[in-house]
């Protein structure tokens, strides 16, 4: 009988630290910070270490962010508080992947705020 065994996977934390990094892609050139994370993640969750837990972390909070913003545009009505929802959306956007990118660099899991667990 032949044992099969898993390949080992590997440890890059810088590759992690880019991966969180690339969300940051909407911000400069209005698109990419859903897709570039998601090929990423897709392409390479099984050949480095961590990367299927802080892929699920990436794409969920992403989806969370266009949820908010779908949200907050029909409360625009509503006293203006869309308005209010619209810039925490950005602000979270923004802060959030750099503070898991260093997390991701110290070899700690993700920690995204205000985040919908879409992927488990």
């Amino acid at each position: 009988m032949e044992v099969i065994s898993k390949p080992a996977l590997r440890q890059d934390r810088p590759f992690l630290t880019l991966t969180h990094l690339s969300q940051l892609l909407s911000y400069v050139i209005g698109f990419g910070g859903l897709i570039v994370p998601l090929v990423i993640w897709l392409s390479a969750r099984h050949r480095v270490e961590d990367l299927d837990e802080h892929g699920k972390a990436i794409i969920s909070l992403q989806l969370s962010l266009l949820v908010y913003v779908f949200l907050s545009i029909p409360a625009i009505l509503l006293l203006g508080l869309g308005i209010l929802t619209l810039i925490g959306t950005g602000i979270l956007g923004f802060v959030l992947p750099i503070v898991n990118a260093v997390r991701a660099s110290n070899g700690e899991a993700p920690s995204y705020f205000m985040t919908i667990p879409f992927l488990k």
